[in-house]
């Protein structure tokens, strides 16, 4: 089981996330959305060594062998196994491509925390 830890209480993360979903085959993916709660969340996240914060930052991925990926590569993970995702996780995991959108993403990640600010109802 692949499973995914997202924002929900991001509009363009819960947009794509409930795409995945809809075209997800059964059985592969546990989608964990861990704006739900915050204790529980909490305390999953720890067992594989994520902060709540850092979750909120970024994507990050569980694989069937428990191995976090972040960001793009948690992305890639995800296309990989949506039939009609394949071709991009291929495209996205040329060298050189990997490289711009591991930065684009981490700009993008940044910048969307940043306008979270600290009376945000994630960091409550």
């Amino acid at each position: 089981m692949i499973t995914v830890f997202y924002d929900g209480k991001c509009g363009l993360c819960s947009r794509e996330i409930t795409h995945y979903r809809k075209v997800a085959p059964e059985g592969i993916f546990d989608w964990q959305d861990i704006t739900v709660s915050t204790t529980v969340s909490t305390n999953v996240l720890e067992q594989y060594g994520i902060s709540y914060i850092d979750a909120l930052k970024r994507l990050h991925v569980s694989d069937q062998h428990d191995k976090i990926h972040v960001g793009v590569d948690a992305f890639i993970l995800i296309w990989e196994n949506l039939e009609n995702w394949r071709f991009l996780s291929k495209i996205v995991s040329l060298p050189g491509l990997r490289h711009v959108a591991n930065s684009a993403y981490g700009a993008f990640a940044n910048w969307r925390f940043k306008r979270l600010g600290s009376g945000s109802p994630h960091l409550e």
